[in-house]
């Protein structure tokens, strides 16, 4: 009796399992292209943050290289790549830097083929609230002091907090987290100027043919 009873428990169990199972199983078939058209509508804000779709009159997150560059990060990062009429125009670039006071800082930045910044936007950080978070959009405007700068030579002094002897403002009582900033930025851009060509000519690797 006692086999009989674990027999039919475990039976139970089991087919309590495969329809917990099957049940996620669905759930995720049914969310899946609405999770996904979230994703391509929360990218597509993104980059618009950064530049304005005037300037481009292609699908910006269906046109994009991925990059394994030390300028932009220790892991292979997405770049868009903006075009007018099916001429290359800027280059938006996903870049992290570990500098932050807290850890990682991502970022995206679109650049221009003059090396001219048309935006930048902090992506995700964990910078201590009420200082360091000061780089977020919605904390303060800091951040859009990036558009219209542009880089001259990797030796361009401007690009630097005023601390050391730039021209970029930093937080009162944080100066970490603006320098990792103004530093990943501008090695965004020195990328951008030494690779916009290049960036352009290579292999599309974002999915084609999305809605």
């Amino acid at each position: 009796m006692i086999i009989s009873s674990m027999t039919k428990n475990g039976g139970i169990l089991a087919l309590f399992a495969l329809i917990t199972t099957g049940a996620v199983g669905v759930i995720h078939t049914l969310t899946a292209d609405n999770i996904a058209e979230q994703e391509r509508k929360q990218l597509s804000l993104q980059l618009q943050d950064v530049l304005d779709p005037h300037f481009y009159d292609n699908t910006l997150y269906q046109d994009c290289a991925i990059i394994d560059d030390p300028l932009i990060g220790d892991q292979p990062q997405t770049i868009y790549r903006a075009r007018k009429d099916g001429q290359p125009v800027a280059l938006v670039i996903r870049h992290v830097t570990p500098k932050g006071y807290s850890g990682d800082i991502e970022l995206l930045t679109a650049v221009f083929a003059n090396a001219d910044v048309a935006g930048v936007r902090v992506t995700k950080h964990e910078e201590t609230p009420g200082l360091g978070d000061k780089v977020e959009i919605k904390k303060s405007l800091w951040i859009t002091s990036f558009k219209g700068q542009t880089l001259h030579s990797e030796d361009d002094q401007r690009w630097a907090v005023k601390k050391d002897g730039g021209s970029f403002d930093q937080f009162t009582g944080a100066t970490i987290t603006p320098r990792a900033v103004v530093g990943s930025v501008k090695q965004a851009v020195l990328f951008s100027k030494n690779n916009f060509d290049a960036v352009f000519n290579a292999s599309n690797a974002c999915q084609v043919g999305e809605s």
